[in-house]
Parts: C-alpha cells; sequence; structure tokens
C-alpha cells in the first residue's frame, strides 16, 4: 500500500500499550477459595458467561455475583473492583510521544477486547487516552461483539470514518491481525517497541528515529 493512502491506525491496548499480567488479579481473587490463581483463571475463561461479560451483556455487580457464586470467595464488590484491575500494569508501555507524532498525519483510534470494570480503570489511570478522542475508542463490551469478529473492526473503521484498505491494526495476537488482514486492512503483529516503530515506517509513519 502507498503510504499517502493511510489514513488510520488503530491500537489494541493489551500487551501493546498496557501491560497485562493475569496472575496478580488472580492472586487476590484467591483468598477465601479452595482454588489456585492458575485454576481461577482457567475457570474464567471458560465460564459460559465470559464472552457475555466482554461483549456487555452482564454488568459489572452481575459479574462480580456471578463468580462468587460459581468460584466461592467472600469479596465485596469494591474489593473485587480492585483486585480485577491488579492485571493491569500502571507504567504503559508505549511513550506518549509516539501518539503525539502519529496524530499529527492519522487518525488514531483503540479497539481491545475488554469489559466496563477495565474501560473505567483504564481511562482514569493512563494519560495516552487523551491522545484518543472518546469517538475512536472501541470496546468489545460497549459493541457488543469482540475479536476476530467482523462487526467489531467495521465499528472501528466507522469510528474513525476510515476505509479498511486504508487502515492499520496492530495486535499483540496474531489471529486478531489475520481477522484485520482479512477485511482489507494492514495488520502489524506486536512484538516490541522498536519493532513497532519500524513497522510503522514502513508504512509512510515517519515517526522520529
Amino acid at each position: 500500500m502507498p503510504p499517502s493512502r493511510i489514513q488510520a491506525i488503530i491500537f489494541d491496548i493489551g500487551r501493546v500499550l498496557v501491560r497485562v499480567d493475569v496472575s496478580r488479579a488472580m492472586q487476590d481473587l484467591a483468598q477465601g477459595i479452595s482454588l489456585s490463581p492458575q485454576e481461577i483463571w482457567t475457570a474464567i475463561e471458560k465460564d459460559p458467561r465470559w464472552q457475555d461479560w466482554q461483549e456487555g451483556r452482564i454488568s459489572p455487580r452481575d459479574w462480580h455475583l456471578h463468580l462468587a457464586k460459581r468460584l466461592g470467595g467472600s469479596l465485596t464488590f469494591e474489593q473485587f473492583t480492585e483486585a480485577w484491575n491488579r492485571a493491569l500494569d500502571p507504567q504503559p508501555i508505549q511513550e506518549n510521544s509516539l501518539f503525539e507524532s502519529l496524530r499529527k498525519n492519522f487518525r488514531i483510534g483503540l479497539l481491545s477486547n475488554t469489559d466496563p470494570i477495565h474501560v473505567a480503570h483504564l481511562e482514569s489511570t493512563f494519560e495516552f487516552f487523551r491522545y484518543f478522542p472518546k469517538s475512536a475508542r472501541t470496546y468489545s463490551c460497549v459493541v457488543g461483539a469482540s475479536k476476530p469478529s467482523p462487526l467489531i473492526f467495521r465499528e472501528a473503521l466507522k469510528s474513525l470514518r476510515a476505509k479498511a484498505e486504508a487502515s492499520v491494526f496492530i495486535d499483540d495476537i496474531e489471529a486478531y491481525v489475520d481477522a484485520a488482514r482479512r477485511l482489507g486492512m494492514q495488520g502489524i503483529h506486536y512484538q516490541d517497541s522498536a519493532q513497532l516503530s519500524n513497522d510503522l515506517n514502513t508504512l509512510g509513519a515517519n515517526l522520529p528515529s
């Protein structure tokens, strides 16, 4: 794709912009439960309502009650929320200068499989959100669809008023990058910040060295 045709650059959040360590949250959730932290996470991932949680069909308080009923434990909703957010490292991965440079020439947006508890925490914790207008933040729990569904990618493109062929999607999960490519988007499989800068420059971002 000629660099001049790129209009929009869309970032995943987890493990691209924010470090994620699920084990930290599970250690807190394991208090008073006979399961190990790893067993708890496995049970949550396989929970029949996990996708409902990720796609906004269950409220935070109902999710807390649902897990308490299934797994046990006596955490209040406030304690549960604090534990759930501990999976998100407060130190961001990327420097704000990246977004400052990109937004001069491109529309930039976010696209994430995430839940309402994490959204509230992310938006109140990380400075880089100021570079992304609220209208350009596409969350699975708001859209009602999650990656790799084409629906969530189309919502992100719509939010940025960009065509697929003029957009780049960045994610640490290759299957999601492939899903974006199937819609005609450019894709970058994120590995580290240096590789990201190189790949963006190859697509015409002209980031400072």
